[in-house]
């Protein structure tokens, strides 16, 4: 496992500039990625190294780690939305390379059969991008999720329908269920990019990176990746 500390800037843009050394090595890598407020900056870092001439998406296909259930493709809330606004209309992606989780699926645990097949029909993901929840949570994969867990329908946990909440009127309007990459299934990527930012993270990096591995802790098993690259700013590092 590699440690980067610095500045939140400087790990936006070291994270951006792996991304780009991955694409420029394999043009048609397989990206797993994230939403929520972290990877932000970090995405409009790749905005500009596409628009200054630095890569191509062209031939990249992206999975995304989840959805809500029961939120539409155009909910102003829904992650296929929160991609579309800071990524994806930006770079020159085919939007059928694209791929969410269907929030509306008739039938969500076949949606999630199917997304598990498509993300092995594209031979895997190559890098995989990571968020961290207070509780350790990676993707909606919540403390007591099993480690041989797949892609999967997943009842959000009061901390993290709070914590997410900010982006919604209020908790009430915040989806109690979602679909979500499970924890093997994140584990199978080939390399992992993980960034946490801030004081309040510091106490989950420090038992994520340096506790147990235990399925109370999700993001403990990263430990045990052969590939994991992890970008903090000093107050995520602060209890390392």
């Amino acid at each position: 496992m590699n440690i980067f500390i610095g500045s939140k800037e400087e790990c936006d843009l070291k994270g951006a500039q792996e991304i780009v050394n991955q694409i420029k090595n394999k043009p048609n890598t397989v990206l797993g990625l994230a939403t929520g407020s972290t990877p932000i900056d970090m995405y409009g870092n790749l905005i500009k190294k596409y628009k200054a001439g630095e890569v191509s998406f062209a031939k990249v296909k992206t999975f995304n780690l989840d959805e809500y259930l029961g939120i539409s493709r155009d909910h102003p809330c829904s992650y296929y939305n929160f991609m579309q606004e800071n990524l994806f209309k930006h770079i020159d992606i085919p939007q059928d390379s694209v791929h969410l989780p269907n929030g509306e699926a008739a039938d969500p645990e076949e949606e999630c059969k199917n997304y598990e097949k498509l993300i092995e029909g594209s031979g895997g993901i190559d890098l995989q991008v990571l968020g961290i929840g207070h509780n350790g949570h990676i993707g909606f994969n919540e403390p007591g999720t099993p480690f041989g867990s797949v892609t999967q329908v997943v009842d959000l946990t009061e901390s993290t329908i709070n914590a997410n909440s900010r982006f919604f009127d209020s908790p009430d309007q915040v989806p109690r269920q979602a679909l979500s990459m499970g924890i093997k299934t994140i584990m199978q990527a080939r390399r992992i990019l993980l960034f946490a930012y801030g004081a309040d993270k510091a106490e989950i990096i420090k038992e994520a990176l340096k506790g147990p591995v235990t399925p109370e802790v999700p993001a403990s098993v990263l430990q045990l990746h052969p590939d994991v690259s992890v970008f903090l700013d000093h107050e995520a590092a602060s209890r390392l």
